[in-house]
This record gives structure tokens, C-alpha cells and sequence, in this order.
């Protein structure tokens, strides 16, 4: 399985065009405009679009994922925009992030493998400094029925490894909620993400 996972983002992530685009998600814009620059990790990166925004307005940008596609593009695409970020690959436990090493950790689409994924958002929330922000977006539980109509969406079609605002409040259940909540949206990220979806939005500050 785990595999597989790997071959199917490198398959993804090895294409020509940015498969979501090389624009910043729009809650994450939102969001991110909010806060006072620092240190900010974006786990599951992918092709890099975030991270290189970040960057752009001043954070010391960190970011993973597993493929080395994405890892490829997302340096490429930080180039050209004239911003430096660190890009690692491989599983979290391994990449030698510190406690309270960062002021925010954004989770854009981060659908991790539901046997990894509370594992982890829990070693995540020890890499976040106390009083750091989480933003968080990624499709509901509610997707699949937008999934099936329009597959030109995006997003993954196993249930397991979509979310709930129950399993969020769980995971992160010491911090503070500025924003949670279960809205339909319009996407047009790239080719990846284009229509009408279901997601899940979450702003939260750690105790």
C-alpha cells in the first residue's frame, strides 16, 4: 500500500503542469495574511504552491512530503519566484523537526493514510510552539457525493481518508477554535481540484 501511495504522487507530481496549480489555496491566503511572519512547516507539500507563498511574504518556510516529484517542482517553483524554502522527503518521525520549533503548520489537503494520520497530527502538535496557529483545509466526509457527480474535483474517493470536524476537535483537542466548519466550496486549483467540493475548514491556536 505504501507503495502504491508513492507511486501514484510521483506519477501525479512527475507531469509537466502543476497538478494543482502554483497559487496559494484561498483560506490558506486568508489565513496566513493574519498572522505575524515566522517559522511555518506545510506537511504533505505536494508540488510546493503554499510554500513558496509563504516564503513570499516572509516566513522561513518548511515543508515534506514523500514524493521527490513534488520535492522537484516545488524547488523549481521557489526559484523562479526568488524564495528559499526547505523541502524534506520522507515520514515525519524521520525528519528531525524539534518541539516547538514552529509558530504555524498549515494543512492543506493533507490527506495522510488513515493509519498514520491521528499518529500524525499528534507529533505534529508537538513540533508547534504554544500559542501557534494550525489552518487547516481538506475534503469532508461529505465529498464523496460531489466526488461521484464531478471526479474533475479532486480529492481522494476512500472515505477513510477524508475528515470530520469530530476527528479534527479529537486530534487537536488542546487547542483553542478560532474557525470550524463544514462548507461547500468552489475549487479551481489547477487541474486537480476544479468544481464544486466539500470541505473542512480549521483555524486553531495551541494552549
Amino acid at each position: 500500500m505504501a507503495n502504491d501511495w508513492l507511486k501514484m504522487w510521483n506519477a501525479k507530481f512527475g507531469q509537466k503542469e502543476y497538478a494543482y496549480g502554483t497559487q496559494p489555496n484561498d483560506y490558506l491566503k486568508e489565513k496566513l495574511g493574519t498572522l505575524p511572519t515566522g517559522s511555518i512547516l506545510f506537511p504533505a507539500e505536494g508540488e510546493g504552491r503554499n510554500a513558496v507563498y509563504a516564503a513570499q511574504l516572509g516566513w522561513k518556510v518548511s515543508a515534506f512530503d514523500i514524493s521527490k516529484e513534488g520535492q522537484k517542482k516545488a524547488l523549481k517553483l521557489a526559484k523562479k519566484k526568488q524564495v528559499s524554502i526547505d523541502y524534506e522527503i520522507g515520514e515525519l518521525a524521520n525528519l528531525g523537526y524539534k518541539p516547538e520549533q514552529f509558530d504555524a503548520i498549515a494543512l492543506i489537503y493533507a490527506h495522510f493514510p488513515p493509519n498514520i494520520r491521528s499518529d500524525y497530527h499528534k507529533l505534529l502538535h508537538t513540533y508547534l510552539k504554544k500559542g501557534g496557529t494550525i489552518i487547516f483545509e481538506a475534503f469532508s466526509k461529505a465529498h464523496l457525493d460531489y466526488k461521484k457527480k464531478n471526479p474533475n474535483v479532486g480529492g481522494p474517493g476512500n472515505p477513510d481518508y477524508l475528515f470530520s470536524m469530530e476527528e479534527l476537535q479529537s486530534d487537536f483537542s488542546d487547542y483553542e477554535i478560532l474557525d470550524l466548519k463544514q462548507t461547500t466550496v468552489q475549487l479551481n486549483e489547477g487541474d486537480g481540484h476544479v468544481g464544486t467540493g466539500s470541505v473542512i475548514r480549521f483555524l486553531a491556536r495551541k494552549k
